[in-house]
């Protein structure tokens, strides 16, 4: 198991940028796949983005590809979630979750998470 951190949530405007960061402790940090989940007021947590291990594939939801980026640098074992033309529907706490192995879209597969950070976005 890691233990993860997240960080760089807050209030954006419309069309602005944020930028996430999820800290993960643990020596084996390399050897898990990532995600960014989100989780809006009276809904489910959803999918946001995925990377594998080694950072050399990605996978996103239809309605973020285009807007966030997901990226990891195992070196300093940390993953990104950079957020670009935010929408209010962006609005939810943000979780970053670790898997080992192979990526997933589907939190249930995800053994540890962050405790989330807020990002909300004015229209």
């Amino acid at each position: 198991q890691v233990q993860l951190v997240e960080s760089g949530g807050g209030l954006a405007q419309a069309g602005g940028s944020l930028r996430l960061s999820c800290a993960a402790s643990g020596r084996t940090f390399s050897s898990y796949a990532m995600g960014w989940f989100r989780q809006a007021p009276g809904k489910d947590r959803e999918f946001v983005a995925a990377i594998t291990w080694t950072g050399g594939s990605t996978r996103y939801a239809d309605s973020v590809k285009g807007r966030f980026t997901i990226s990891r640098d195992n070196a300093r074992n940390t993953v990104y979630l950079q957020m670009n033309s935010l929408k209010p529907e962006d609005t939810a706490v943000y979780y970053c979750a670790a898997k080992f192995g192979s990526w997933s879209s589907w939190p249930a597969d995800f053994g540890s998470w962050g405790q989330g950070t807020q990002v909300t976005v004015s229209s």
